[in-house]
């Protein structure tokens, strides 16, 4: 796999600094890999009470943050393909709280959800990991914004450790170990 490099601040919306900002070195790829071993180890003790706990009144449970997290991987994975691909046209927002409303993810165990986040995570690894050098810099237009494919991979890590902060800090999970 070539090395991917950090993208510039000027192939992703600057709302997205927030998570690539979030990924350590060089490599998404890398950043992907680690987080597939360790998210979900955060989480598989956690009882089912407590994957429904809400930190404040129309906030999501752990169950709807980790069903998010799923979701945005495969939306932001077929970003990755399409760009990746060479798609022209441009592809539509989806609204996070309208997808996490519709999804019923809190009538599903939390070792589903997180067994699904894994399959979704292997499924962006491999994409990336086969993808042409010339693929990392294609762009498109995803939102109203032009992205990279790179920056889609960084993004998708530092979604998911924006989203894991939240969980330690909010929640009140214990950190990842």
């Amino acid at each position: 796999m070539p090395t991917v490099g950090r993208p510039e601040a000027g192939e992703y919306a600057l709302y997205f600094e927030r998570y690539v900002a979030l990924v350590p070195g060089e490599d998404p790829v890398a950043a992907l890999e680690e987080q597939a071993t360790t998210a979900g180890r955060m989480l598989r003790g956690l009882s089912e009470a407590g994957a429904g706990f809400r930190y404040a009144a129309g906030k999501w449970s752990v169950r709807e943050v980790v069903g998010h997290c799923a979701d945005a991987e495969r939306v932001f994975g077929y970003r990755a393909l399409s760009f990746a691909r060479g798609e022209k046209a441009a592809l539509p927002p989806f609204d996070e709280n309208e997808f996490a409303r519709l999804a019923g993810h809190d009538g599903v165990a939390l070792a589903e959800l997180l067994d699904e986040f894994a399959a979704v995570r292997a499924a962006t690894l491999h994409l990336l990991r086969h993808l042409p050098a010339a693929a990392w810099q294609r762009r498109g237009v995803a939102s109203g914004k032009e992205i990279s494919v790179r920056a889609i991979a960084f993004v998708m890590a530092g979604h998911v450790e924006h989203h894991v902060a939240i969980l330690s800090e909010k929640y009140g999970v214990p950190p990842r170990g």
